[in-house]
């Protein structure tokens, strides 16, 4: 009899064991390309990808490096996130991306690598230097205090592009 609630225990526990674990196997969702900076907006998968379609497209592409784990970087991401001219100017002038590994190309890292760094590149493939933040010891990265000027170098790269059609 001893054995039979021990079976019968273990049994219980195994099969409590896979419900919990299956539970969380499917709470899990795929990671979305937005990886939280705006589900509205149609975000390109590789820089390759963006060049390609801002080609096309006509449009100057934005290009967002940021950190997962990185404070700055997710308290950058609410202000962007919140900020409603941010969102559509995003959504309907630029081609968007959001890199957390950075690319290849050493004219993405003007000044060196950190984050977060928010860069412009135009239709003719030049990253637009010329469009930075506040800061001289890091020109391309923005603060949420920021938003304004981010807001302003948004629509630079819409005025530059148009001017140099």
């Amino acid at each position: 009899m001893p054995g039979t609630v021990f079976w019968t225990v273990c049994s219980l526990l195994l099969f409590t064991c896979s419900s919990v674990a299956l539970k969380e196997k499917t709470a899990i969702k795929p990671q979305r390309l937005s990886r939280g900076w705006g589900d509205r907006i149609t975000w390109v998968q590789t820089y390759e990808e963006g060049l390609t379609k801002m080609k096309e497209s006509k449009k100057p592409m934005m290009v967002i490096h940021h950190k997962e784990d990185c404070p700055f970087s997710q308290a950058l991401k609410k202000v962007f996130l919140a900020d409603k001219s941010v969102q559509k100017m995003a959504k309907e002038d630029f081609i968007m991306l959001n890199l957390v590994h950075e690319t290849t190309d050493p004219n993405l890292a003007p000044d060196g690598h950190y984050v977060p760094r928010i860069l412009f590149v135009d239709p003719s493939m030049k990253v637009r230097a010329d469009i930075a933040g506040r800061y001289s010891n890091r020109y391309f990265t923005y603060e949420p205090a920021d938003i304004s000027l981010l807001v302003k170098n948004m629509r630079k790269a819409r005025i530059l592009l148009r001017e140099e059609l």
